[in-house]
């Protein structure tokens, strides 16, 4: 794993961008929430509830690229925009998260989650906390994104 970049200009219509590798384990989640919370501390925005709404949604975003896909890298995107920021996790999996908003075909709508099930809330979070979310195809898989305001 490296420690987490900032960089300036390397995108051209990206002014400032934070990125980290993760490792595909269990221990990136932990490693996601401290790398959100740094960056949130450098933009001044280090208290409320939207950092912890921003810990939670990173957490939910990692975790699942950890547990759905097989291997292969996960890479962990902050980027500064003009009303907020956007948290963007990459992974090389194909099977995209049923419910947010894609830039590929229809997919259907979210299964219903019973009270005791364990696994399909972190995607529910996502779509009622975030300003905008959705998934799009990268180059060797997916990116899962949100947005705060």
């Amino acid at each position: 794993m490296t420690s987490a970049s900032r960089t300036a200009g390397e995108f051209p219509d990206r002014p400032t961008v934070w990125r980290i590798d993760l490792p595909h384990s269990p221990a990136a989640v932990p490693l996601a929430r401290a790398m959100i919370r740094t960056v949130l501390v450098e933009l001044g925005q280090d208290t409320g509830p939207d950092t912890d709404t921003a810990e939670l949604l990173t957490a939910e975003v990692v975790a699942n690229a950890v547990e759905h896909t097989p291997h292969g890298p996960i890479e962990l995107f902050v980027e500064l925009l003009p009303s907020g920021f956007q948290v963007e996790v990459h992974d090389q999996g194909l099977d995209f998260p049923v419910g947010l908003n894609l830039l590929i075909p229809a997919q259907p709508d979210p299964p219903e989650t019973g009270d005791l099930d364990e696994h399909g809330r972190g995607l529910i979070l996502i779509r009622a906390l975030s300003a905008d979310s959705g998934c799009r195809l990268t180059g060797s898989g997916k990116a899962v994104w949100f947005t705060l305001r």
